[in-house]
């Protein structure tokens, strides 16, 4: 029996509304896996066309070329984050808003966007004058123009999220990769040089946004009066302060590895931190979006929330524990095998990183959950909460090299944010930390297997095998024991994911 539904419950006294709502969760549950399939599918075809174009348009620029266009992005990243200040997510979460409003605060997410560009034109010249490189001047200015083009495409886009249309949304993204990919090697043929790489994202971007246009087309106004659109643009203030505030504590361990221990210890550092962060990465840009736009559809309905709760959380760790806990066994065999021993000094911040990637791949789930359900306030807390402590904790771990400010990262994390989440997440969702932390143990179970398999094995081969073998040896025993433990010991839990992806709800 589904939890939160009692035999006394008016569900199981009324057949015609249990066979409604159970209609409408299996309908919910298709659209759910369909965005995670199509998005997955979309994300990885296009990223191996450009990996692909990458390569080939490396080959016709120099790293002087990459090097202005990094110049320009350096501030006009973090503008990125605000530029649509949050109205897309108002629109997916506010379901009930009026066509007027829908347009009005279309017209304030356009008028956003000029402004910024108006910001771009202005930093231009500081930004070329700071790095002494006259050419970055007029790159920042062109690139500006993104901020008007990704403005045009806010209404759309939250509305194709809001109707679970993932499949088009899947569409357009693949469309505009495509265009990304193919304009800048073409301007690159041509000898464009830098401008290769900043025109073809200025016609990407303009491309994606017309197609998003016509696709889901919605009229814009002007934003007056303010006052019906206030609540709109509060609730996206919120959700702008979680992202400066998120930005900020991501990126305060490089600025303190970089400042206090030196570019030798910041590439240490940097290629652990980006080796560790590829499950966390992969895993929430599937499942970001579709589980937003489910959670808003739903945000009414605690049984509905709580299930989507805990199916998405068991799912992430199922496969995000076994990839950060393997990588954490065996880091110090893939950092001399594939890099050298030049770079040892990666292996203690990759194995802490690889560890706390593990709450990193979870955390955003609840984050996703606050904002869809109306509570951007409290996440925006929590992310400002952290934004102070974790530089801290930084410092504080700088002592004792990379691998200290890496270690900050699995003891601050899970203290400061995770706790602070889940207190205002799980009465939302009206479920209880038991059973989260149950949807966990499945993973948790098969991981400590695992690592028991990778030790003992490590134990046998380490100095009986060459490297390479001994490194496949691990990684087989790992594998082998972990989908062990899931097949036999949770093969329940197993049968109910395969039930659902064959939509029997």
């Amino acid at each position: 029996m589904p939890s939160g539904i009692t035999p006394e419950s008016p569900v199981q006294s009324d057949p015609s509304a249990a066979g409604s709502a159970a209609s409408e969760r299996r309908s919910l549950d298709r659209s759910l896996l369909s965005g995670i399939a199509w998005t997955g599918t979309v994300k990885w075809g296009t990223q191996v066309i450009s990996w692909a174009t990458t390569l080939l348009v490396a080959r016709l620029l120099s790293p002087a070329d990459y090097g202005i266009v990094g110049m320009a992005t350096v501030v006009l990243g973090v503008v990125q984050l605000i530029n649509e200040f949050g109205i897309g997510a108002a629109i997916v979460q506010r379901r009930d808003m009026s066509e007027s409003t829908i347009a009005r605060v279309g017209g304030f997410a356009v008028a956003l966007g000029f402004v910024f560009f108006a910001v771009s034109l202005i930093l231009a010249p500081l930004l070329a004058a700071f790095f002494g490189e006259p050419a970055v001047a007029p790159v920042v200015a062109v690139l500006g123009i993104n901020f008007i083009t990704s403005s045009v495409r806010t209404i759309p886009f939250a509305l194709l999220m809001r109707d679970l249309k993932f499949r088009m949304l899947a569409g357009i993204e693949m469309v505009e990769a495509l265009c990304l990919a193919a304009g800048t090697l073409a301007f690159a043929l041509a000898g464009f040089g830098y401008w290769s790489l900043v025109l073809g994202s200025v016609a990407a971007k303009a491309i994606g946004s017309a197609v998003a246009a016509a696709k889901s087309p919605h009229r814009i106004a002007w934003p007056v009066p303010f006052g019906e659109i206030s609540s709109a643009v509060r609730f996206g203030a919120d959700v702008v302060v979680a992202r400066l505030a998120w930005y900020a504590y991501s990126n305060a361990d490089y600025a303190v590895v970089g400042r206090l221990l030196g570019k030798t210890a910041l590439g240490h550092y940097s290629f652990g931190w980006t080796l560790a962060s590829i499950p966390v990465d992969k895993i929430y840009g599937l499942y970001q979006r579709v589980s937003g736009a489910i959670f808003a559809r739903v945000q009414h309905d605690k049984e509905a929330l709580a299930r989507y709760l805990i199916g998405i959380t068991e799912g992430v760790a199922l496969v995000s524990l076994p990839m950060s806990v393997g990588l954490a066994l065996v880091a110090d065999q893939v950092v001399p095998l594939v890099l050298g021993e030049r770079w040892l000094g990666a292996i203690g911040p990759l194995r802490f990183l690889a560890l706390a990637s593990i709450v990193r791949s979870l955390d955003p789930l609840l984050a996703q959950l606050l904002i869809s359900t109306g509570h951007s306030r409290q996440n925006a807390r929590t992310m400002g909460a952290a934004a102070l402590l974790m530089p801290v904790m930084f410092i504080a771990g700088s002592r004792w090299g990379a691998t200290g400010v890496a270690a900050a990262w699995l003891i601050g994390h899970p203290l400061i944010v995770m706790p602070q989440q889940l207190r205002h997440v799980l009465p939302v969702a009206g479920t209880t930390l038991g059973r989260y932390l149950l949807a966990l143990w499945p993973a948790a179970s098969g991981c400590l297997v695992m690592t028991a398999a990778v030790m003992a094995t490590r134990a046998l081969a380490d100095t009986r095998l060459p490297a390479p073998a001994a490194l496949a040896a691990a990684i087989i025993a790992g594998a082998v024991s972990y989908a062990a433990v899931i097949l036999l010991v949770h093969r329940q839990r197993v049968q109910r994911l395969r039930d659902i992806i064959r939509n029997r709800g």
